[in-house]
């Protein structure tokens, strides 16, 4: 489980690490989150262990480190949460504003998800299983912020940005969040 699993009054899950992002704004007034996105990120691509994610979110990743981040110099992108291939959950910006993670998106006929979402990355890429403590802590997320924002689906960022992204991937196991009482579009 995850320890400590209130939400404060600033939308901060307590008992989880923080690496605040200046990657995110205020979500439009009244809008509170329904839609949990779920997106994969490796970097470099399919490397897992560095920093490098949080770096990015940052604004700080050392673009001369690998020729993979040059085209990334410019890039200000952000998520709620970071879940890393051991289970670790990193918390960037508060449930209650707007990361950047979804990019041009639409869902039901709503464009801008930011506006409505929150967006959880798992560390992991198209090729590769993502593992068990992944989705074990997907769950626990979800089951938490469900307690305190009115989540009704999840979905994955291939599904809110079809052709422009593929993540969470192939060899995400949809199946394995059958017991999350968010409809899912699988």
């Amino acid at each position: 489980m995850i320890a400590g699993d209130a939400v404060d009054a600033g939308g901060w899950l307590a008992a989880v690490r923080r690496e605040p992002s200046p990657n995110r704004d205020a979500r439009p007034a009244g809008e509170a989150p329904t839609l949990l996105v779920v997106h994969a990120i490796s970097l470099p691509p399919d490397a897992f262990g560095s920093d490098d994610i949080l770096d990015l979110f940052a604004n700080r990743l050392r673009v001369e480190r690998h020729p993979y981040f040059a085209g990334l110099r410019d890039l200000r992108v952000s998520a709620h949460f970071l879940i890393r291939r051991d289970g670790e959950l990193i918390q960037f910006v508060s449930c209650d504003e707007r990361a950047w993670h979804a990019g041009v998106s639409c869902w039901r006929g709503r464009e801008r998800c930011n506006d409505f979402s929150i967006g959880v990355e798992l560390e992991g890429c198209d090729a590769r299983p993502f593992e068990d403590v992944q989705y074990v802590r997907l769950r626990e997320l979800a089951d938490v912020l469900r307690r305190h924002y009115p989540l009704a689906e999840i979905v994955g960022h291939s599904d809110i940005a079809p052709g422009r992204k593929t993540d969470p991937g192939p060899c995400f196991d949809w199946t394995r969040l059958a017991s999350l009482p968010l409809r899912m579009p699988r």
